[in-house]
């Protein structure tokens, strides 16, 4: 399937200049949102994974799917203060700005397997960030996966020691 068919593309969204990928058309079509969860769990299914993290908030559509998929729990990056409980904290630099997330300090125990979901690597400081608090927390990641990855930002290349899995690869805006 050509998803990159089905990923509408909005022109200079959120700013001038940017090629906005908006993924919510695959999760409209039924048919499409099941592949792209079928496809995106296929490297984790003997893999024994005990949590997906989830990144806020197009990360929970597909990860959630997956982890039921995967029989595994699901744990949440949010945006700071967006969460109940005593959480650990991670500041990093966006395109637009600085922004800071968290994540419940007991969401992960030491040891154990994860798998990071988001819909999107673009520059990579979200995924970068996430990483850094998965390990602090004591999680051994044996994966990455996005729907698209936009290699021509670098963001792969700040989480390019992690098996990194996309389904739709765009060279360049």
């Amino acid at each position: 399937m050509n998803l990159k068919e089905k990923i509408r593309e909005v022109q200079d969204w959120p700013i001038a200049g940017v090629n906005f990928k908006d993924i919510t058309t695959l999760l409209e079509d039924p048919e499409i949102f099941k592949y792209v969860v079928d496809e995106m769990t296929k490297p984790y299914l003997n893999q024994q994974i005990d949590k997906i993290v989830v990144i806020d908030a197009r990360g929970f559509l597909f990860g959630t799917v997956m982890a039921y998929k995967l029989g595994c729990g699901v744990s949440l990056v949010r945006k700071k203060g967006k969460l109940p409980y005593k959480t650990i904290e991670a500041s990093y630099q966006k395109e637009y700005g600085p922004d800071t997330l968290i994540m419940h300090e007991d969401t992960i125990k030491k040891g154990e397997k994860v798998a990071i979901v988001d819909d999107l690597l673009a520059t990579g400081g979200t995924m970068e960030t996430t990483v850094k608090m998965v390990e602090q927390l004591g999680g051994n990641i044996l994966g990455i996966s996005v729907v698209v990855d936009l290699p021509f930002l670098g963001g792969n290349k700040k989480v390019e020691n992690y098996n990194i899995h996309y389904l739709v690869s765009y060279d360049r805006e």
